[in-house]
């Protein structure tokens, strides 16, 4: 069952995307609905996953990818189609910034936890999620939510929305950095014993 809900969050990707560009009202609703879905499923197969251990080696692999290309399609697609609320309409490459720490560390940490996973069980203990990845993670579903929504112009106070949901991406950006520097840190630290 919990591969099923990893598989169905990658599946209903294409229809995010699909969505994403929907010039109506339903767009930005049909989107926000599909990441706030997928963020929640997301947490809930780790959870039960946990809770009832039924972790497998396929499923360690597959939730994290699900929800890696789902922040990275929505941080993507946001670049791609930018918000004109608020400083945006001046600045669109705000945005772009965070994306692209983003990005990058998801892209780098991957790379870091296959590498670790081939070597001994001390390097890849170096690389267990951390309470500062959780913290990463929460605050940049957050963010793309709020960004997300904020897409529907019909909703009252967008340009608050906005900034708001930029400044805890920009968090969210930086807790990636921070916790890729730990990560490393504590793999050197292994390696040099």
């Amino acid at each position: 069952m919990l591969k099923f809900i990893s598989k169905h969050n990658i599946n209903v990707l294409l229809l995010f995307l699909l969505a994403f560009y929907v010039d109506s009202w339903w767009g930005p609703t049909v989107t926000t609905a599909i990441f706030v879905s997928a963020a929640i499923t997301d947490w809930l197969d780790g959870y039960l996953a946990r809770k009832m251990k039924l972790g497998t080696p396929f499923g360690s692999f597959l939730d994290p990818v699900a929800d890696k290309l789902m922040v990275a399609a929505t941080l993507v697609l946001l670049c791609t189609k930018p918000l004109e609320a608020g400083i945006f309409g001046q600045a669109p490459w705000l945005l772009t910034v965070p994306a692209i720490a983003v990005i990058s560390r998801e892209i780098t940490m991957s790379a870091v936890r296959e590498w670790a996973a081939s070597q001994d069980k001390k390097l890849l203990e170096a690389v267990a999620v951390n309470n500062l990845g959780k913290w990463k993670t929460a605050t940049q579903m957050t963010a793309l939510t709020i960004i997300l929504a904020a897409r529907d112009n019909s909703l009252e106070g967008t340009e608050s929305l906005v900034a708001f949901g930029v400044i805890l991406l920009y968090i969210s950006a930086w807790l990636a950095v921070w916790s890729l520097y730990v990560y490393i840190r504590k793999i050197w630290k292994v390696l040099l014993r």
